[in-house]
């Protein structure tokens, strides 16, 4: 069968990598939103393998975006809760500029980032006026297949 590899990360590694995150989060809050506004819609579509966010203005306008794998998670790590924390603290910095302060948020999926999205929105300051959830449900679903005659 062979060997197993067990990869191990040193303090080092560990601490250089967060600093590449908290670098990417500044360079990405580095481009600002140049439309004011008061109330906006956040989107968060939440899945097994990505949490991406996105806010609009009220007419439904894009005004910033952000994902997990935008900011220098890989792999697994980009759907947990705490990748989610930091794309919001990433588009936080965005919306600070654009006087954001109530939003609306719309939940779509079932990942690890769906709960701490709102919870980091909610510590960031922002006034939640509603939560939203549009995952998609199956009424019933298609017909099963033919029992197996043999």
């Amino acid at each position: 069968m062979g060997k197993k590899k067990v990869g191990t990360q040193t303090d080092a590694e560990a601490i250089g990598q967060a600093s590449a995150i908290e670098g990417a989060v500044a360079a990405t809050s580095a481009k600002s939103v140049t439309k004011k506004f008061d109330r906006g819609n956040v989107y968060v579509k939440a899945s097994y393998n990505n949490t991406i966010i996105s806010v609009t203005d009220e007419k439904g306008n894009l005004v910033a975006w952000s994902t997990a794998g935008s900011l220098g998670f890989r792999g697994p790590k980009k759907a947990t809760p705490f990748a989610a924390s930091k794309v919001v603290s990433a588009l936080t910095e965005k919306l600070r500029k654009a006087g954001l302060q109530k939003v609306s948020i719309f939940l779509n999926g079932i990942g690890g980032g769906r709960d701490s999205s709102v919870r980091s929105f909610v510590n960031q300051g922002f006034d939640v006026l509603s939560i939203h959830d549009v995952t998609p449900i199956p009424h019933n679903g298609p017909k099963p297949r033919k029992v197996r005659r043999i």
